[in-house]
Parts: C-alpha cells; sequence; structure tokens
C-alpha cells in the first residue's frame, strides 16, 4: 500500500481517487499533481512503479500544504479570528454557522436540541379566561 504523507492511500482505487484520501488534496488538485508529475491517472494505485510513487511523495511535500500542517494552519485562523474579536470569530466561539446562514429555523446540529421556553404556545389574540 504506497504511503505518501503520512497516509496509507487505498490500493484498488485509480490513482486520482486515492489521491482524495489525503486531507488538503480535492479531485483538481489530484489531477493537476499527477500530471506534473506524468503519471497515468487511471492507473490503480498498487501498479505505480516505487519512482512514480517518489516523484507524487516529493512533488507533494515540496509544493503543497496537506495533512496535519494544513489542518495546525487552519486552527490557527479560526483562533486568530476569535482573538481579534472578529464576527466571524464570535461565531466560531459559539459554536454557530459563520457563513450567513440562518438560525432561526435551521442550523439545529450547531444549536444543539430544542429547548422548550415558557409561554411560546398560545394562540395570538387568544383571550384569557
Amino acid at each position: 500500500m504506497p504511503r505518501i504523507a503520512g497516509i496509507d492511500i487505498p490500493r484498488g482505487k485509480q490513482i486520482w481517487v486515492s489521491l482524495q484520501y489525503i486531507h488538503g488534496i480535492g479531485p483538481e488538485l489530484s489531477q493537476k499533481i499527477l500530471a506534473q508529475t506524468g503519471v497515468n491517472p487511471e492507473v490503480k494505485a498498487d501498479d505505480l512503479t516505487e519512482g512514480e510513487v517518489n516523484k507524487i511523495r516529493e512533488l507533494i511535500d515540496r509544493e503543497y500544504t496537506v495533512e496535519g500542517e494544513l489542518r495546525k494552519e487552519v486552527n490557527l485562523n479560526v483562533k486568530r479570528l476569535m482573538e481579534i474579536g472578529s464576527y466571524r470569530g464570535t461565531r466560531h466561539r459559539r459554536n454557530l454557522p459563520s457563513r450567513g446562514q440562518r438560525t432561526r429555523t435551521n442550523a439545529r446540529t450547531q444549536r444543539g436540541a430544542k429547548k422548550t421556553v415558557a409561554g411560546r404556545g398560545k394562540k395570538r389574540g387568544a383571550t384569557k379566561k
């Protein structure tokens, strides 16, 4: 099983799909990496020669931020937003959506289970007895 950027990529899949198992590499970047190294994207990961694997590994290490380094960078960016007190940082701190989605009716995953509030069940215009 080829090991690239600290990840064992799947053997039985085409190499352009297998590279996407590395955090930070998507479909387009995968195709771009393979074009730069001159490797056929349809080849199964098992069928790669050691030289091709080394080419891919070296290119990724040299030119791209992936895996742990990328995760660390993203976490530092979020911490920086929190420290400077920006709107996005505040949303991250409260675990709410930070990209403008509505939260009045949706965002249940972020906000947690419903909390019942007293006095919300009465109909409008209802009179007291």
